[in-house]
């Protein structure tokens, strides 16, 4: 069943971070409750409702920003204390706005994350836990990759403390005490946990998770394993996940999953279609507010009686979706026709009309104020704002692909990409910026030069752009907010060799790999900061121990790349040949940086180039088709433009083209140059695959890019066995540089 939802707005507080709002627990059954929120001016305030107006129940003075707010509580009792995190520092107030605990934690990160549980207090910087209890170090564990979130399973159902954290690897990792005793490994990034049903199911074991893909699965922690419950694959291309949480929004007694996401959609889920396997979860209501979603939660907040989703943006929006019909304050009269609104919505009406001419007033003065500033020459004043900008950069493993994505606090006037690397931008579809491309001189090392132009309001910008592996450097964007004076704000995002490149945990040893061997003078920190700056998803710091092991998986070929590196000595296996190549080309660049002499063995196999053909084979097919179908429908375009009755005689086929024209196109559309891209990688791989056995074969290109046009993947192997037939299957190279 689905739900029919109102949006009412609340109030604006200052820029939020994620999970920084919580509704406090109500009085009674259906009872309204109260909102506590807190900002990065350091502000927690906590207000109610009263007949449509905001009651402000206490306000903090400003200071550090809140980076995370929880709600905890004794065990056994309502958890009705409210728990904020700012810098290194965990505040704690009652209800009534009392500060009860002041605890400096002395942790050498600021903290990121933080759960309570009971007297236990868990807290998270990028890459240190620490267990509190009684305000007093207990356990504690370094990782060597970023954490996103940290959780631990319901001690009220458990009997015991039980840490899980959300680790940037794609893993759950779950600890006991300071041990790591699982080491979880999910189809995504996780960036939030949250206990199923609030409590962790009936035994107090399940939690749920969302990931920056847009995923959300459900895993029952055990002391000796973890099942994968499900996960909602419902095959869209969905933003990730800031917040999630549970309640049961129509009062059936089936509980709901609200999911806000990075995008500003909030969906709801009905849990009780959960069957355990497929992870199918009916969609019972979506809303998208175009502002990142930061924090949901589900209670009665603006009317007695009527459940509502209550949400926090970036921005600073507190807004409710409720299940409260609001035409109720029109009355139509079926007689006579006419339309009349209701005592109580004439009032509200009238005082916001009110504020609106206050507001209006005080935005007239303080602008004439600060034009006569600015325009005295004696104490002229001309400020430059800081304005916050939230941005992220991401790849999507579904169509390897990088997603950008931009939101200011204040409305965007224009963003300018510029990048020194050959980058395609690919349409998005819920982007309605105007963007327009300028030509770039040779000499000047620019690639890409795009300006998109918003529309008014437009808080948050989203793009996607494919990178080409091999070709590395440094994009940039310059966002200019729509503000007086004028002013932009320059991020930049490094563009690795290997960028389509995604960590995984699962190798295959029975590919046909090729092995690249470097031996030398380097570190342990040394050779990881090559390999870090070779590949995305790599750790900043090394991690402890003699030796390190990544696994990656290509998103674009599904080729594997399997790194194991120590002090002096280093070993990298690929089923593509043209990675290795990557990796020797670079690694020995940053050798030579440092005059450190390596010696390079490189043993090729073969079998890996036709396997990797064979991997080519299906996406190229698919490409050459519907470069076909687009070709055709040119044509019919002009036939139809001379002789329309023609059309009525064409084939089937060629009258189904017409009919899927716009599909077709949509489709094209959204991949530009792919065909291109494949022609390139294949060459590349022709190109490598002889340059380790010594033989220049860039004069048959061309007779390469024939056999393509006209392809076939038998005619294709034949080419590419032509010169290995005087050659082993397996070659070894060594080189002293």
């Amino acid at each position: 069943m689905e739900l029919e939802l109102s949006r009412v707005d609340y109030t604006l507080v200052g820029i939020t971070a994620p999970q920084t709002m919580k509704l406090l627990p109500n009085a009674g059954i259906r009872a309204m409750q109260k909102v506590a929120v807190g900002d990065q001016d350091g502000v927690l305030q906590v207000f109610s409702l009263k007949k449509g107006d905001i009651q402000l129940n206490f306000k903090t003075l400003p200071g550090p920003g809140i980076s995370r707010l929880e709600l905890g509580g004794a065990l056994g009792t309502v958890k009705d204390k409210i728990f904020v995190s700012s810098e290194n520092e965990v505040r704690g107030y009652t209800k009534k706005g009392k500060l009860f605990l002041g605890f400096d934690t002395n942790l050498t990160e600021h903290i990121k994350s933080m759960h309570v549980s009971g007297s236990n207090l868990l807290v998270c910087g990028n890459h240190a836990y620490n267990q509190y209890h009684d305000c007093k170090d207990t356990n504690s564990y370094l990782c060597g990759d970023e954490i996103n979130d940290v959780i631990s399973l319901s001690a009220e159902k458990t009997n015991r403390l039980t840490p899980v954290l959300a680790c940037a690897d794609r893993t759950l990792k779950v600890l006991d005490r300071s041990t790591l005793l699982h080491n979880v490994e999910i189809n995504g990034i996780p960036t939030i946990l949250h206990l199923n049903g609030n409590e962790g199911g009936e035994a107090g074991d399940e939690i749920l998770y969302g990931t920056s893909d847009g995923r959300v699965g459900l895993v029952r922690v055990g002391r000796t394993d973890v099942i994968h419950r499900w996960i909602l694959n419902d095959n869209k291309h969905r933003a990730g996940i800031l917040c999630m949480d549970c309640y049961d929004m129509s009062g059936d007694g089936v509980l709901d999953l609200l999911v806000g996401r990075q995008d500003g959609t909030l969906d709801v889920y009905s849990l009780g279609d959960d069957d355990g396997e497929d992870g199918y979860l009916s969609q019972r209501f979506t809303y998208a507010c175009n502002e990142s979603v930061t924090s949901i939660c589900g209670g009665v907040v603006g009317n007695a009686g009527y459940e509502e989703v209550i949400a926090a943006t970036y921005t600073g929006w507190i807004f409710g979706l409720t299940t409260e019909v609001m035409d109720k304050q029109i009355v139509v009269d079926t007689e006579t026709g006419s339309v009349s609104i209701t005592q109580d919505a004439q009032q509200k009406i009238t005082r916001l009309r009110f504020e609106i001419e206050e507001i209006e007033q005080k935005v007239n003065r303080e602008r004439e104020k600060y034009q006569a500033a600015t325009q005295d020459k004696l104490d002229g004043l001309s400020a430059i704002p800081f304005i916050a900008i939230n941005d992220k950069m991401t790849l999507c493993g579904e169509d390897a692909s990088y997603s950008l994505t931009l939101e200011v606090q204040t409305a965007i006037d224009n963003v300018l990409i510029q990048s020194d690397v050959p980058v395609d931008l690919l349409d998005v579809e819920k982007n309605s910026a105007v963007v327009s491309y300028s030509a770039c001189e040779p000499g000047s090392g620019n690639f890409l030069l795009a300006t998109y132009r918003c529309q008014m309001n437009t808080t948050r910008l989203e793009l996607k752009l494919r990178t080409i592996e091999g070709q590395h450097g440094i994009l940039r964007t310059y966002v200019t907010p729509l503000v007086q004076p004028k002013c932009c704000q320059v991020r930049q995002y490094q563009i690795k060799p290997l960028s389509l490149h995604m960590r995984s945990h699962s190798f295959d040893p029975d590919r046909p790999y090729n092995i690249l061997t470097l031996k030398g003078a380097f570190s342990l920190g040394e050779i990881h900061n090559w390999v870090s700056y070779c590949l995305p998803g790599i750790p900043e710091k090394p991690p402890t121990g003699d030796k390190a092991t990544f696994t990656f998986v290509s998103t674009f070929l599904d080729t594997m790349l399997h790194c194991t590196y120590g002090k002096g000595e280093a070993e990298f296996k690929s089923d593509n040949i043209s990675t290795i190549s990557i990796l020797k080309d670079i690694l020995t660049k940053e050798a030579t940086k440092k005059k450190i002499k390596l010696d390079i063995a490189c043993v090729v196999n073969d079998e890996s180039v036709i396997h990797t053909l064979q991997l080519l084979h299906p996406k190229l097919e698919v490409q050459l088709a519907l470069a076909k179908q687009i070709a055709l429908l040119e044509a019919l375009r002009e036939l139809e433009t001379h002789d329309a009755e023609s059309l009525n005689c064409l084939q089937p086929e060629y009258r189904k083209l017409l009919r899927n024209e716009k599909e077709l196109q949509a489709q094209f559309k959204k991949q530009p140059a792919h065909l291109d891209r494949l022609y390139g990688m294949i060459t590349d791989l022709y190109i490598d695959r002889h340059k380790f056995k010594g033989v220049n074969v860039k004069g048959k290109v061309p007779q390469l890019l024939e056999i393509l046009d006209k392809y076939d993947l038998d005619n294709l192997l034949n080419f590419f066995e032509q010169k290995s037939s005087e050659t082993s299957a397996v070659q070894y190279f060594k080189i002293l540089t």
